[in-house]
């Protein structure tokens, strides 16, 4: 059976995170990973940042090289660069333990979302980063069954749920808002955009997860 996990991770504890995250504020977001022979081909978008800016960080990398532009819609630009040397990393063992990425995004902290084939699977991923100390921090695991029957918490990670509870109480919906995202990132102890970064998903989720039980339920 199908088995979905969900973890965080640091920026820096993967290479693909140092490459690309040398920037605080640059989010990026992977699109797939392309197996080839004794390495691997990230595919990533990234929002509103001119290339020289992102180019001059990889050319600095020993993990990727050989950027190049995809494909561009509006301030979205579609990227792909090339693995460097033979890097037990976290992208490794995404393929090795037959993963799929769903979701995978982040700046300072990293989001991903991967599914399995079974729990064995899943195992065996988390035993490659146990293994070669890569310290990924599960937020849940599931299966498509179990998550049909969640009725309507929209799919939140604990850390994301808290998140846009904190926001809600704090009155940061409020018009004028009654706090700000440096507060909020204080009061649980992450910075800011690690904070902003959860409320961001959190929104997203509860937006499709509505607008798509909208669309199911149809409209006269």
């Amino acid at each position: 059976m199908t088995v979905i996990l969900e973890f965080t991770l640091a920026w820096d504890e993967f290479a693909l995170g140092r490459a690309l995250s040398s920037a605080s504020d640059r989010q990026v977001q992977l699109e797939r990973i392309i197996p080839m022979e004794n390495t691997v081909i990230p595919f990533f978008w990234v929002v509103g940042e001119q290339p020289e800016r992102l180019k001059a960080d990889v050319d600095a990398s020993e993990y990727v090289q050989n950027l190049s532009v995809v494909d561009q819609m509006g301030d979205h630009t579609l990227y792909r660069v090339e693995w460097t040397g033979e890097y037990e990393d976290l992208l490794n063992g995404i393929v090795a333990t037959g993963g799929t990425i769903l979701e995978g995004e982040g700046s300072e902290e990293w989001y991903f979302q991967l599914r399995f084939l079974d729990h064995e699977h899943v195992a065996d991923f988390y035993n490659f980063c146990t293994e070669r100390d890569i310290p990924i921090h599960i937020e849940r695991t599931y299966t498509l069954t179990e998550e049909s029957l969640r009725g309507r918490n929209f799919g939140l990670t604990p850390k994301q749920r808290e998140a846009l509870v904190i926001a809600l109480k704090r009155g940061y919906f409020d018009t004028p808002q009654e706090t700000d995202m440096s507060e909020m990132a204080e009061e649980l102890g992450i910075t800011q955009q690690a904070f902003s970064d959860r409320l961001r998903r959190a929104e997203q989720k509860v937006l499709e997860n509505v607008l798509s039980a909208s669309t199911r339920g149809g409209t006269n």
